[in-house]
């Protein structure tokens, strides 16, 4: 019989296969699903009471009998305007603006300068994120040097400036007038945490490589997720794709090679943070996607979700103390603290440059900028850090990108067909 305290000792040498000694393991809390269930922890202690609230609220039936100087703020919280726009056609963007007299250097100018913002954005913030959680700073010829352990600290950096940038846009900009309940935004907030929080986590387990082509492949758990949340369908070119994709991931997964760098080894750990990272992320798309029934803008969206991300996660690091030890961590190594706050801004202004992108030119033209994205990140993941990538490897590597841009095809092709339409006919939704 097998105490309980053995066994959550045991559980980090159970997860990664390898044997932890006591000098390696500081302490055993450090392992990632201990700390994930803190963290848990930490963002329950304000989703129940906030979740107790609004169920009180509802019930007192506070939109017909509130009163007093917090009665907007409750309403915008709670109740919102509950009137819903007609979904839209790629259900998480408004129509995109088409040009009108616009010469065709000026086009070619914009979409340059699109290509180059996205790329340039999360290129170097793919970079510094392995930079950050796989290498040490203050290293010396005496002094090994310390990693950057706490995952949730980046979340937060991120959120935060995230939210000031979104912020700062709706104030200067015209927004569409705001309908939907506040506390809806915090669903869609808290998977977006945990699936960056497991993105994070997941390279002290496995290589950069590997985690964008997790991240390619994710289409296939967005799909399944739509059919049980948004009850969609989809057409037989789809699933072909995603079969593609998963095999070309299977490839790049079973080619590596018994002498391989310790840093390209997948373990346990690393596979089962990266199914968390696609699974909540996954739930995260199709919530924002249910969400925008609401009328609202992709920035008024970045800046609801940004509002609960930095108050979940500001919580349970404070309740942690974990909020002091980064900072301070931040006072030791000056690095360390550029390589965050450029990380944050790569973060922030890449989703601007997203939703400038397809506001110009569609989302085709921005699926097949990102697709390059992920192609480029693996060759500079492999020439910057030392990566291997066997023949087979690469070949998978090929089968996934092959398979991305068939998607983009097809999908293109698709839309200029529903156009043709009838009246009354509607094409099939699309991931």
């Amino acid at each position: 019989r097998i105490s309980l305290p053995l066994l959550l000792v045991s559980l980090p040498t159970m997860a990664t296969g390898e044997d932890i000694s006591p000098a390696l393991q500081d302490s055993w809390g450090d392992f990632w699903l201990f700390r994930f269930f803190v963290n848990a922890a930490g963002y329950a202690s304000i989703v129940v009471p906030g979740f107790l609230l609004i169920q009180y609220f509802k019930r007192r039936n506070y939109l017909e009998t509130g009163r007093g100087i917090c009665f907007p703020v409750i309403k915008s919280c709670v109740f919102g305007s509950e009137v819903k726009s007609v979904h839209q056609e790629d259900g998480s963007l408004p129509p995109r603006a088409e040009p009108t007299e616009s010469s065709t250097a000026r086009q070619v100018f914009k979409l340059l300068f699109c290509a180059a913002g996205l790329q340039a954005s999360y290129l170097t913030w793919g970079v510094l994120q392995e930079r950050v959680m796989t290498r040490t700073y203050g290293a010396t010829e005496t002094d090994p040097g310390e990693k950057f352990k706490d995952s949730q600290f980046l979340v937060f950096m991120n959120r935060i400036l995230a939210f000031t940038v979104a912020g700062l846009y709706c104030a200067l900009t015209k927004q569409p007038r705001h309908g939907a309940p506040m506390y809806k935004y915090s669903f869609a907030s808290l998977s977006n945490i945990l699936s960056s929080w497991c993105q994070y986590e997941a390279l002290k387990y496995i290589s950069f490589p590997t985690q964008v082509l997790a991240k390619a492949s994710k289409v296939i758990p967005v799909m399944m997720m739509g059919k049980l949340v948004s009850r969609k369908s989809y057409e037989y070119w789809e699933y072909l794709t995603a079969a593609l994709i998963s095999v070309g991931v299977s490839m790049f997964l079973l080619s590596s090679a018994p002498n391989r760098h310790v840093s390209t080894v997948t373990t346990f750990s690393g596979v089962v943070l990266l199914a968390g990272y696609v699974i909540f992320d996954s739930f995260t798309s199709n919530w924002q996607d249910a969400l925008f029934t609401y009328k609202m803008s992709p920035v008024q969206m970045m800046f609801g979700v940004n509002v609960f991300s930095c108050l979940f996660t500001v919580g349970s690091l404070l309740e942690q103390g974990a909020l002091l030890e980064s900072l301070r961590f931040m006072a030791r190594h000056s690095e360390f603290t550029a390589h965050a706050v450029l990380l944050s801004v790569c973060s922030a202004f890449g989703q601007l440059f997203i939703f400038y992108t397809i506001n110009q030119f569609g989302a085709a033209v921005f699926t097949i900028i990102m697709t390059l994205r992920q192609a480029f990140a693996i060759l500079l993941s492999c020439l910057i850090y030392g990566h291997t990538v066997t023949v087979v490897g690469g070949l998978g590597v090929a089968v996934v990108f092959v398979a991305l841009f068939l998607r983009v095809y097809a999908r293109s092709r698709m839309k200029k067909r529903s156009k043709k339409l009838p009246p009354g006919e509607t094409p099939v939704q699309k991931v």
